[in-house]
């Protein structure tokens, strides 16, 4: 194993144990509850928004180290940025995990930060599905916060 390979790994495996984001709100802006019927990994992702911010991204959720890093990296990439923002970070981790291992360009790399250390996982087709998990409830709860603000009005 390359020393890259072993960082990325790493990087993983401290996201699964430490969980940065790991809780519930009391009253979230929006709320999406998603489940890979593959392997029985599930997450609920609420976020509490500041017009169109992600002000605070919170998750809970059972599965897979690669399910649960995803969403720990997802909650330190999309905090504090506008849900276009957070869904360009979307398009860039799925253009990784659709790479079947080959990378992305460097410069869109950088702006996944430990997110690019999901780039092996990209080699393992089954294993996509719980990587991009807890992305897709975000968008969804995103969606949500965004319809709920708007019927507010």
């Amino acid at each position: 194993m390359s020393e890259l390979d072993q960082m990325y790994r790493e990087i993983i495996l401290d996201h699964a144990k430490l969980r940065h984001g790991h809780g519930l709100l009391e009253n979230p802006d929006g709320e999406s509850f998603q489940v890979n019927p593959t392997c029985g990994d599930q997450v609920t992702v609420q976020l509490n928004m500041d017009g169109d911010t992600i002000r605070e991204l919170v998750w809970d959720g059972k599965g897979c180290s690669i399910s649960q890093a995803s969403i720990s990296v997802m909650t330190g990439l999309v905090e504090g940025k506008s849900v276009a923002e957070a869904n360009e970070l979307l398009d860039l981790f799925t253009e990784l995990m659709n790479s079947r291992g080959k990378g992305i360009e460097d410069e869109k790399l950088d702006r996944l930060e430990d997110a690019s250390a999901f780039v092996g996982v990209a080699q393992f087709p089954a294993r996509i599905k719980c990587a991009l998990l807890g992305w897709m409830a975000m968008r969804d709860a995103t969606i949500k916060a965004s319809s709920m603000k708007g019927e507010g009005q």
